[in-house]
């Protein structure tokens, strides 16, 4: 940890001492300029440049020195302010319950932009003028901008995932035509886990751009069940024991009820629609559960749970000609 700080204040140092070099440079550059062409073809190499120096320092390193402390200041009180102000952003995100991720990105974001604007401001008290590096430098984050649009729009798409929260780590989704549980969600791509365990890696503008499926978000899920019985069934006792087998287990709820009907005269069964309400997270056991058990309380009550038959009927005329 005092290791860490000391390249820190080192840093701090070189830093001054670049801003300090960069700025006797610059100073030294314009009044040079203003010496005659005359003088200055007349008078030209090393020593030349030190009687330039010279002369700035006599004349004008008052003045030079006064705007050098107040860069110095404008520097030191700016940091200060840039991370006081990205620690109070935190503190009100976090209060908000805003993902933690969003907090520290939206926190390195505040504090290197607003130390940006410090270090121009401090930069411009002793003379050094960025209007042409700006320009360049808002050239190149253009051209890079328009190389990285993928990335940038996945970029986009996670902190839209974070601020509105479509699913959370753990949830089983469907995103983008892939099934899973989501194991991360990143600021360029989302991770989930298959049913049969496959790693799936999804970019987050395929997730906004698809429909989001998310099986776990409510508290209980419905089951969808189709029963089959004979035509020669009693349809009255087909449903008391779809509706006992129902009844029988706890952990089907009792509200809402349970649905049982008639909802389909088949080719080769009546059709009933099972509706059970469970817990989420009871979901696939009982439904696994149910099937096993209405499939044996119906055979055990003497009722036929049909599958399909073809009967074939043979023209007379055709077995004349096969004989022929």
């Amino acid at each position: 940890m005092k290791n860490k700080i000391r390249r820190i204040r080192i840093g701090y140092c070189l830093v001054i001492l670049g801003v300090l070099l960069a700025a006797v440079v610059s100073a030294v550059a314009e009044d040079a300029q203003s010496i005659q062409p005359a003088q200055t073809t007349a008078r030209t190499g090393p020593q030349h440049v030190i009687e330039v120096i010279k002369e700035f320092l006599v004349t004008k390193g008052a003045a030079f020195a006064l705007d050098l402390l107040a860069a110095i200041l404008i520097f030191v009180i700016g940091r200060w302010v840039a991370k006081w102000v990205s620690i109070i952003i935190g503190r009100v995100m976090t209060k908000a319950r805003v993902e933690q991720i969003l907090v520290t990105f939206v926190q390195h974001l505040s504090y290197f932009g607003l130390l940006a604007f410090v270090i121009i401001a401090a930069l411009d008290r002793v003379g050094i003028k960025l209007t042409a590096a700006i320009a360049v430098l808002g050239a190149a984050a253009l051209a890079v901008a328009f190389a990285l649009q993928g990335s940038l729009s996945n970029f986009a798409a996670g902190i839209l995932m974070v601020i509105f929260k479509p699913f959370k780590v753990g949830d089983f989704v469907t995103v983008a035509g892939v099934q899973g549980t989501v194991q991360e969600i990143q600021v360029l791509n989302t991770v989930l886990n298959s049913p049969d365990n496959v790693r799936i890696i999804v970019p987050n503008a395929q997730v906004t751009g698809s429909t989001i499926s998310n099986y776990t978000a409510n508290t209980t899920r419905r089951i969808d069940l189709t029963i089959g019985v004979s035509y020669d069934d009693d349809l009255k006792k087909a449903k008391q024991v779809i509706e006992a087998v129902l009844g029988a287990d706890a952990r089907i709820l009792k509200n809402p009820v349970p649905v049982v009907a008639v909802s389909e005269l088949g080719d080769s069964s009546i059709n009933f629609v099972v509706r059970p309400w469970v817990k989420t997270t009871d979901y696939w056991d009982v439904y696994f559960d149910v099937t096993v058990k209405l499939k044996t309380s119906l055979e055990a009550n003497g009722l036929t749970i049909p599958f399909t038959q073809y009967d074939v009927n043979i023209r007379s005329n055709i077995k004349q000609s096969i004989g022929n």
